[in-house]
């Protein structure tokens, strides 16, 4: 992160492609454009960008009192899952005495182009602008094939006719704004690639483009299924009375699980009073969801292991392939967030089945507490996480 000597040459010198100040506090539409095109790096200068709140166009601070709002604010434009892929921030406060100044540092993408609701934004000298066509091919093929995030890299086995182009097309509208689909004069291999599930240099689908749209994703990444399974009893050694691989397109496997989970929770109609009934149900649905959605989002896809979904008697165990990843660490994972697979976290925010990023966990801890469950366990291994949700106990 920038130091106090570094910040202030950055607000002794013009604006640039690096740098651009504000005396906004509260025009989030705005900020969130400067990250973008900051995480874009169109120079391609390999350095981060900086969005300086609290300082005019003369470099001179404006009295900016930055409190914890603003800071909070701030980091929220990352999670909120606007600006996709997650964008890599560091926000810092300085204090001098004409008021504060906020820095977001922003980082340069590794997997661009960077969207701000459905479009991209990079810096031309000191003003931005949205991308041309041919400025967003350029951002594609700069892509870091060897980066370590596995759903960018490409898929190499495969090739264009391996995807369902309708899957594609109808997700495109769900990701895009409208007017970006409208002018669109590309090819399909630039359409893909334009949302990472194409790589243009070595001509075929990343593997995020076959998990989401292949034809038969599991031909390339075998273990990319969910192995369910329903126990009368509460032992591994009782006999499953219903069984399935779920497999195919992740938005059908999506769909699988919300008919899986809806059918598998007992819900019962209580008598409270003699005027008042209310609903009850063993689990609550929107927490065995969150968790679920966080095992398809952050499993590793290397691995051949499936997400297993175990439903007992007395409780649901959900296992993920991969252990905790990047920062997150035992004590750290309900508050803090690394993606390993962040355009499958990008693809499952544009169809809904992720509302914002960094809270799903927490989430399901609330719907199950609510619903008198009890909390989650997790489990952590190098391979494997592992969620067990306790049956809500039996009321008399």
């Amino acid at each position: 992160m920038v130091n106090e000597k570094e910040l202030m040459e950055l607000l002794a010198d013009i604006e640039s492609d690096r740098v651009e100040r504000t005396t906004s506090v509260k025009d989030t539409d705005k900020f969130s454009i400067a990250i973008c095109a900051f995480a874009n790096d169109f120079p391609n200068f390999r350095k981060p960008g900086y969005l300086v709140i609290g300082a005019d166009d003369s470099g001179k601070c404006s009295g900016l009192k930055a409190d914890d709002e603003l800071l909070r604010n701030l980091g929220n434009l990352r999670s909120n899952g606007n600006i996709q892929p997650l964008p890599a921030i560091n926000i810092r406060k300085f204090s001098f005495p004409d008021g504060d100044v906020a820095v977001v540092e922003v980082l340069p993408s590794d997997i661009p182009p960077v969207r701000y609701n459905g479009q991209v934004w990079i810096r031309v000298g000191p003003r931005r602008a949205l991308a041309t066509e041919q400025e967003e091919r350029i951002l594609s093929e700069r892509r870091v094939s060897s980066t370590r995030n596995f759903d960018v890299r490409p898929c190499l086995e495969s090739g264009l006719q391996d995807i369902a182009l309708g899957l594609f097309d109808s997700y495109r509208h769900e990701a895009l704004a409208p007017d970006v689909i409208a002018a669109n004069h590309r090819t399909l291999e630039e359409q893909l690639a334009s949302l990472r599930f194409f790589d243009l240099r070595r001509n075929c689908p990343t593997n995020a483009g076959i998990l989401l749209f292949g034809k038969n994703p599991r031909y390339f990444l075998p273990g990319a299924y969910i192995q369910y399974l329903r126990f009368k009893g509460a032992h591994l050694t009782d006999s499953p009375v219903d069984q399935a691989e779920i497999s195919g397109d992740l938005l059908g496997v999506l769909r699988e699980l919300d008919v899986r989970v809806k059918t598998n929770i007992n819900t019962v109609l209580e008598t409270v009073s003699v005027l008042r009934e209310r609903m009850i149900s063993d689990y609550p649905e929107l927490a065995v969801r969150e968790l679920l959605m966080n095992a398809v989002m952050h499993r590793d896809y290397e691995s051949n292991t499936p997400i297993r979904l175990y439903w007992f008697e007395d409780r649901v165990e959900i296992q993920s392939p991969g252990g905790l990843y990047g920062e997150v660490t035992p004590e750290n994972f309900m508050r803090t967030n690394s993606y390993r697979n962040p355009v499958i976290a990008e693809a499952m925010k544009a169809l809904g089945y992720v509302n914002r990023y960094g809270y799903g966990i927490q989430r399901a801890q609330n719907f199950l507490k609510e619903n008198g469950n009890g909390q989650a366990k997790f489990e952590f291994s190098a391979h494997t996480v592992l969620a067990v949700i306790p049956k809500k106990p039996h009321q008399a």
